[in-house]
């Protein structure tokens, strides 16, 4: 068994890696190729804390994969990070586990990924202002994910807490990003001059006004990942000309926001326009003129973490990486 840490992927694996091999994997799960049993979330509602357990399995490449990560949101406090994961692969072959990595990296990852592609269909191909609300652990890969796809000219971000949002603009400079940043006071004016926004909270009310939306408009909700979180507005729900989730079934069950307006009969899951493998199929278009509003809804999914997993693997075979151990 190969055992990779963190900071050895992130030598490696890129964003760019991270994008070609999750549409990989969707293109194979749209050809029947991918097992992804629904996955098992344990809530610890005393401290607002959350364990998932994700499986799935590549058919044609004849590897499983299973995820657990947790996430602790007071962690941070205590000088731990918000998410921990680990991802375990095994051969279907003949049951061999393969690999044991590290998956909270991982996790950010392959969400700035799924991000980037369906911004790559969903956004305007002018778009150059992203807004960026919510600083945590999720969003720093999500502005990656953008700038992989779009020339992003300036970057607003709104955190709740202002040293936050300093010190993450801080870390985007030292990565690199040469886009002008600027840190808004209000998140509605932040919101109403984006061609791109990137919600990554997990907060249980709207987090901006979707009336402050501007024509032309791609919006990205990465934060909320269970039914009583809901960081998007019904107005944003109601105004989108298309909708498009992850895994529809995962979106059914755990995305608050859609969960919530189906509820109160102000919209459908009917009206989800696809799934992101819809449109890497090219089963369904992606933006179609200048004027509509989009929106992109993400629970998180197995199939996604096998993507990342099965890529990652692969290179450190190939580089001869990891710690080679028997168990």
């Amino acid at each position: 068994m190969i055992i990779l840490n963190e900071k050895e992927i992130s030598s490696f694996y890129t964003i760019d890696d991270a994008i070609q091999d999750i549409k990989k994997t969707l293109t194979a799960k749209e050809q029947g190729k991918v097992q992804a049993p629904h996955r098992t979330v344990l809530e610890f509602s005393d401290i607002n804390s959350t364990s998932i357990y994700m499986p799935s399995a590549d058919l044609d490449n004849k590897v499983a994969a299973v995820k657990v990560v947790t996430i602790f949101p007071s962690n941070p406090e205590k000088g731990l990070p918000t998410t921990q994961g680990i991802i375990l692969l095994t051969s279907t072959e003949n049951g061999e586990h393969l690999s044991m990595m590290n998956a909270s990296y991982l996790t950010r990852l392959r969400t700035g990924a799924m991000t980037a592609i369906a911004t790559d269909y969903l956004s305007k191909e002018s778009a150059e202002i992203l807004t960026v609300i919510g600083t945590g652990a999720m969003a720093f890969e999500q502005v990656l994910g953008v700038l992989a796809v779009r020339n992003i000219k300036e970057v607003v971000l709104y955190n709740r807490t202002k040293e936050r949002a300093a010190a993450f603009s801080q870390r985007l400079k030292e990565n690199g990003v040469d886009a002008t940043i600027y840190i808004a006071e209000d998140v509605n004016s932040a919101v109403s001059r984006a061609d791109i926004i990137c919600c990554a909270t997990k907060s249980t009310e709207p987090v901006f006004d979707g009336t402050f939306i501007k024509p032309g408009t791609h919006v990205n909700g990465v934060g909320s990942y269970l039914p009583h979180m809901h960081e998007i507005d019904s107005t944003t729900i109601v105004t989108a000309s298309k909708i498009v989730v992850d895994d529809l079934h995962g979106a059914t069950e755990e995305a608050g926001e859609l969960m919530d307006a189906s509820e109160k009969g102000i919209w459908s899951f009917h009206q989800v326009y696809g799934e992101l493998q819809d449109l890497v199929s090219g089963k369904v278009s992606g933006r179609e003129n200048e004027e509509e509003i989009t929106f992109y809804k993400s629970v998180g999914a197995s199939y996604y973490d096998l993507a990342v997993a099965k890529g990652v693997y692969q290179q450190s075979l190939n580089l001869g990486k990891g710690l080679s151990l028997e168990v």
